[in-house]
């Protein structure tokens, strides 16, 4: 199979050999987080799990972080990839990861040289895909998922990533240290 470069579109196979091996490894990976959820683990050191997992599996995620709501602001709580980020903060008015916190709404954005609304952390980042992590109105943060090629992020992606946001957000919810911090009420049903 030929290699991807940063400008072609990964699509849904992907280097690893087609869909249903991406679909094969969707499943297997949501049957690990339930089964981590099942054990009470804290939420950060979940968070932290999900990051390294997504990273580590699949190709086209070439950095990944789960940010939790703060105040009127997004901190960074767990990532993975090859640099951090300079945004360990992000106004709920600023960037894609602010939009889908502030609206509870998922940022699939297939060429991020093409949104406003786009604050670069990696020079090589060339699409992006924010998922909040939501649960009966209530927006306690959202995973964010950089790739380093154009639109990286199928419709298979976007919904793995809600079925994965979703155990996060039971997780969230029975968290005494993310009840802490608070959340964000959207008026929307999660």
């Amino acid at each position: 199979m030929a290699a991807f470069t940063q400008d072609e579109p990964a699509g849904d196979a992907g280097p690893q050999g087609g869909a249903s091996t991406l679909e094969g490894l969707r499943a297997r990976t949501l049957a690990w987080l339930r089964e981590e959820a099942g054990r009470q683990t804290r939420f950060r050191e979940l968070a932290q799990a999900v990051c390294s997992r997504l990273c580590r599996e699949f190709p086209h995620y070439s950095w990944v972080g789960v940010y939790l709501v703060e105040g009127d602001r997004l901190k960074l709580w767990a990532w993975d990839g090859p640099e951090p980020t300079q945004h360990v903060e992000i106004p709920l008015n600023a960037g894609l990861c602010g939009w889908a916190a502030s609206t509870g709404q998922v940022a699939n954005v297939p060429d991020v040289r093409k949104d406003p609304r786009y604050l670069q952390c990696f020079v090589s980042c060339r699409s992006e895909i924010v998922v909040p992590i939501a649960r009966d109105g209530k927006v306690y943060g959202e995973i964010d998922i950089d790739s380093d090629r154009l639109a990286a992020f199928s419709a298979d992606d976007e919904q793995f990533l809600k079925a994965v946001c979703a155990i996060l957000a039971e997780r969230a919810a029975a968290d005494a240290e993310v009840r802490a911090v608070g959340g964000r009420t959207t008026g929307r049903p999660a």
